[in-house]
């Protein structure tokens, strides 16, 4: 027996060293920038590398929600070029110094151009574009503080570039005349101009800034204002350029100072070489790509790679080179759920910067940050879901920040009021009452149990007794919401009445149409316990009695008459919203509830309906890589449904191999055997040679490096 064991240990060493030996590929090619760009994916086909603070790329548009990100496929006009924005989100910013090469005359009445949708291409770290009116050709490629441009002007006309210091990506019109506080602007030479900008568009913030062109300057003309309002100007700046010469243009951006500015520009692009920093974008592209290699038809790794990218846009390091990274754009509200797990998988080396960024915020602002933009706080969405990301950070054994300091953080947060945060309220009624928490009341509650279970399970990692009882309680609160005789968590006033009249399909949204849930309905956040599935089971009457109610969400009527409509409730199936975050663990409830048949035809239905290869492929916003994380677990057959646990409930996975390669030259390879678009269930699972018949994986397991492997079929399984 003995030697038999040794045989079997060595056969495993043997195939894990094998999996190892990694070819050499190309995985940006996959990877496609164009994806999420139509409708309400309000993602951007900018060049960028991962986790930089610049995002240069096409603004088509602005001023409406449809241009968060400034661009929109369907457009064949664009205004210019900016050289940063938001990716995936429900909120405009950003879009600091819109550039626009042009010809012809200096004084226009409109400065924008017609482009050649054939001739527009992106890939990651680059962008480039025919403007059809001016006879240019334009491309961009970046790096984490620095665009650059290669501007070649084909035809006759006089060469110009516009730059729009007034320009920012807005709400509205009106609001893209007030943005801009205050502007500096200093023409240092003819090759130079730098200057700073102070803006408020969502946080108020100030950018700086150093331009710097390959040929001089030849003349500048300042544009009348568009508006009395404006605080900045527009210039035309004019060069001697003959036909078919080019021009190239360096603008470094700092959250710091204009000195800043200067070291990004000269420590990242020293020279004028538009080639090797295209090259080393997509270096860096390939390098972050390659951490999940998989096998696959070409479109499975189209999407698949499509998501990897987008994970890795953000968080975007806002600090100069050189020093500490401080990372910001945390969209915790959808992140914390799988983006942040992933990372931890595919990005550890991040984990503890993002920590110790958010516990600088929390310096500055006495509370760990909910939506942070450029450092600053923005108060987007409900609970301090900063909390889970930090726990898990240190459950799972990072600790390269203050862990004093990140408990402090964490219960500071939970306990401290601050705005959408009612700590005394929830206390006292132990849910947030309609009357008193006027909107979101319910969803309140629900995100808030989820939080303070983070607290109860980082106070007793640390023996903090007290403490951990207290959270511990509250983490049951939601309870006191379910309504039993309906079976959906209910809104409850002060003196603990029932809403009515009570419409279940009733879609919220805080900032329209008010209501007790947060761009939802009753059904579609009455699953939110992440912390206590089994709670929830029991009661909603048990495993049947739950999953019966669940097969209603999926089954019934996704259109209700009356129920109003919310931009982020999208990717409908009855009324489970795939767009939106509050549904993404769902489906992975009746695998906890003893069916994982139906979350693995779940699973299979959502990655074939809601994703795809293609312009339109994202059923809803991207929100900062929170959809394609969900999309990048499921191919691999396992999500973090409670977040913070250290547990990844196993589903069913979607590609038939995929190797996540870690630190220390270890691999974690997934296997599925016999998978085709009818061997959607799994049979039976190993994990290293070992039958594995539990629910969840580890993450510790996942790290260790090893093989899981399912065995695919077109039966249902308690498997």
């Amino acid at each position: 027996m003995l030697i038999i064991n040794k045989l079997v240990t060595i056969f495993f060493i043997l195939i894990l060293a094998s999996c190892t030996t990694t070819k050499t590929d190309n995985y940006t090619q996959y990877a496609n920038p164009f994806v999420g760009t139509a409708k309400n994916g309000h993602c951007s086909p900018c060049a960028c590398v991962p986790f930089g603070l610049i995002q240069a790329g096409p603004e088509t548009g602005n001023a409406s929600w449809a241009y968060c990100a400034g661009y929109q496929y369907s457009d064949s006009t664009l205004n210019g070029f900016s050289q940063d924005r938001l990716n995936g989100t429900g909120c405009p910013d950003l879009g600091d110094l819109l550039i626009l090469p042009f010809t012809g005359n200096a004084i226009r009445d409109t400065y924008k151009s017609k482009f050649d949708k054939s001739q527009e291409n992106a890939s990651p770290g680059y962008y480039s574009v025919y403007l059809s009116d001016f006879d240019i050709k334009t491309e961009i490629s970046a790096t984490e503080h620095t665009a650059i441009y290669h501007c070649t002007f084909k035809g006759t006309g006089k060469p110009h570039l516009l730059i729009d210091f007034q320009n920012e990506i807005t709400v509205t019109s009106d609001q893209l005349k007030h943005q801009i506080l205050k502007s500096q602007i200093y023409h240092e030479n003819d090759y130079v101009i730098s200057g700073s900008t102070r803006t408020k568009v969502w946080v108020d913030r100030t950018y700086y800034y150093v331009i710097k062109f390959s040929r001089p300057i030849d003349g500048k003309t300042k544009l009348k204002k568009k508006d009395p309002a404006e605080k900045a100007p527009r210039y035309v700046y004019d060069f001697n350029l003959k036909k078919g010469d080019d021009l190239l243009i360096k603008i470094a951006l700092s959250s710091t100072s204009i000195d800043g500015a200067k070291k990004n520009l000269q420590t990242e692009i020293p020279d004028w070489n538009f080639s090797k920093i295209k090259k080393q974008a997509n270096k860096k592209w390939n390098k972050m790509l390659s951490r999940i290699q998989i096998n696959g038809t070409k479109e499975e790794k189209d999407i698949f790679y499509t998501s990897m990218y987008h994970l890795f846009i953000q968080p975007n390091n806002i600090a100069d080179t050189g020093s500490e990274p401080f990372y910001s754009t945390f969209s915790l509200w959808d992140t914390f759920r799988a983006a942040h797990p992933l990372y931890t998988i595919v990005a550890p080396e991040r984990v503890n910067g993002f920590i110790k960024s958010m516990l600088h915020q929390y310096d500055l602002q006495g509370f760990l940050p909910i939506w942070a933009l450029w450092g600053k706080e923005t108060y987007c969405m409900i609970g301090n879901h900063a909390v889970p990301v930090v726990v898990d950070a240190y459950l799972k054994g990072f600790r390269d920040f203050d862990i004093q300091k990140a408990y402090n953080a964490v219960k500071t947060s939970l306990t401290k009021d601050h705005l959408n945060s009612s700590w005394e309220i929830y206390d006292r009624y132990q849910y947030c009452p309609f009357d008193s928490i006027i909107t979101e009341s319910v969803s309140k509650t629900l995100e808030c149990g989820y939080d303070d279970y983070c607290a109860a399970m980082f106070a007793k990692k640390l023996d903090k007794t007290e403490d951990y009882n207290f959270f511990m309680k509250r983490s049951k609160y939601y309870k006191n919401l379910y309504d039993p005789n309906i079976k959906l968590m209910r809104g409850k006033d002060s003196k603990g009445n029932w809403r009515s009249p009570f419409l279940p399909f009733n879609l919220s949204h805080a900032s329209s149409c008010g209501g007790d849930y947060t761009e939802g309905n009753a059904w579609q956040y009455s699953w939110h316990v992440l912390q206590d599935i089994p709670g929830l089971i029991k009661i909603m009457g048990g495993n049947e009695s739950f999953t019966t109610k669940l097969d209603s969400l999926f089954t019934m009527s996704d259109k209700k008459e009356g129920a109003g409509w919310v931009s982020d409730v999208t990717g409908l199936i009855g009324q489970y919203a795939h767009g939106n975050e509050p549904s993404h663990h769902v489906a992975y409830l009746f695998a906890l509830a003893g069916k994982p048949g139906k979350t693995a035809k779940l699973v299979h239905n959502i990655c074939k309906t809601e994703y795809h290869d293609k312009i339109d492929g994202l059923c809803g916003n991207d929100d900062c890589g929170q959809m394609s994380a969900w999309y990048i677990f499921s191919c691999m057959g396992f999500y973090p449904v409670s977040p913070a646990s250290g547990e990844f409930v196993i589903g069913a996975p979607q590609i038939s191999e995929a190797k996540i390669v870690l630190p220390e030259n270890k691999n974690f390879i997934i296997k599925a055997k016999n998978l085709s678009q009818k061997n959607i269930y799994v049979s039976s699972k190993t994990l290293n040679g070992k039958k594995y018949e539990k629910s969840t994986i580890s993450y510790k397991d996942i790290m260790n490096g090893g093989i899981l492997e399912f065995q695919m079929t077109n039966r249902k399984t308690k498997h």
